[in-house]
């Protein structure tokens, strides 16, 4: 870790669990040093954020960040706030001012990482039905980092534990999944995937490629993807340099990748690779955002309504996610 490293939090949708997992992760992660060192600014509503911490944190300490960040103190946990004000405010309940709280926040954590003022991110979760109400278009964090920072089609990393998981399609059915199987983007998608994994401080990286098929299409017996499209890609990326498998059977090459075989998978679709990482370690699975200026890393769990507020969320993912954006800044 870096000295004098200033990472912002924006814990997610009030109402949901994000609040009361930010507060504990902090908290704990105070208490453990990790943070020693690091200016940590969260962003929210700050009312809301000062209730969660009294209430699921007691004694973590919290300065008003307003707009001087890189002035605030080191080793210090600041809030800045929202600036949205949310009434009749019901945990667990969707509501569309929340959902704009949530979204301005991450909007001004974009804006003091694209000033330099903080270097890192670590997003909570949100509620796409709650944005869908508040009338933000963006279906989720990467799109709305996307268009703040004006980041042409950032790559979505998922770690869990020792296993890496890179995504070449995520919010698709499964059929248009599928049809986006194509070998010049592959490639292209490979050399991206090849160059962020460098970047994140690996630097001859080795990759696997999950297979479409049951056993990579035996051969053609179940599919012929495997021969038309994937294998040359992988064919056409070792060419270029770049160290990566023939397609191998999505049932075998996540547990490989666990095994420390592969420095990361290359996932075709989203349930193929979100399966997998969270039947390995639920609650330590992250998502991690790469093409952005800064590392964006995230929970990979959603607001829990159902329990939202009651201090019985466990802060696992967060400390999780804030941990391994630390480890690569």
């Amino acid at each position: 870790m870096r000295q004098n490293l200033a990472i912002g939090v924006a814990p997610g949708d009030p109402s949901g669990i994000g609040y009361e997992i930010t507060a504990k992760a902090l908290a704990d992660l105070r208490r453990e040093g990790v943070l020693d060192g690091c200016r940590v600014v969260v962003y929210a509503h700050e009312g809301l954020f000062r209730k969660a911490s009294a209430r699921f944190a007691p004694g973590l300490e919290l300065a008003s960040a307003g707009t001087a960040v890189r002035e605030a103190l080191p080793e210090s946990i600041s809030v800045r706030d929202a600036g949205i004000s949310i009434d009749g405010f019901r945990p667990g309940v969707l509501d569309a001012d929340c959902a704009r709280c949530a979204h301005q926040a991450l909007m001004k954590c974009a804006a003091d990482a694209k000033s330099g003022a903080i270097d890192g991110i670590c997003t909570g979760p949100i509620h796409k039905g709650a944005m869908r109400l508040a009338g933000i278009s963006e279906i989720g964090h990467t799109e709305m980092l996307a268009s703040a920072f004006g980041a042409e089609d950032p790559m979505t990393l998922f770690i869990t534990r020792a296993l890496r998981i890179f995504f070449y399609t995520r919010h698709l059915s499964l059929r248009q999944a599928i049809d986006a199987l194509d070998v010049d983007r592959l490639v292209a998608f490979g050399v991206r995937m090849d160059a962020q994994t460098r970047q994140l401080g690996i630097k001859s990286p080795k990759f696997a490629m999950a297979a479409l098929n049951p056993h990579a299409g035996d051969g053609g017996q179940f599919g012929t993807e495997e021969a038309e499209i994937l294998i040359p890609a992988a064919r056409a990326l070792r060419l270029r340099g770049i160290d990566i498998t023939d397609p191998i059977g999505a049932d075998s090459v996540f547990a490989q990748a666990a095994q420390g075989r592969y420095d990361a998978v290359l996932s075709l679709y989203h349930d193929q690779g979100h399966i997998a990482a969270k039947t390995y370690d639920f609650e330590r699975t992250i998502s991690a955002t790469l093409g952005l200026p800064c590392l964006r890393t995230s929970v990979d769990h959603g607001t829990a309504m159902d329990i939202a507020w009651q201090g019985i969320a466990q802060c696992v993912s967060m400390k999780t996610a804030i941990c391994e954006l630390l480890k690569y800044l």
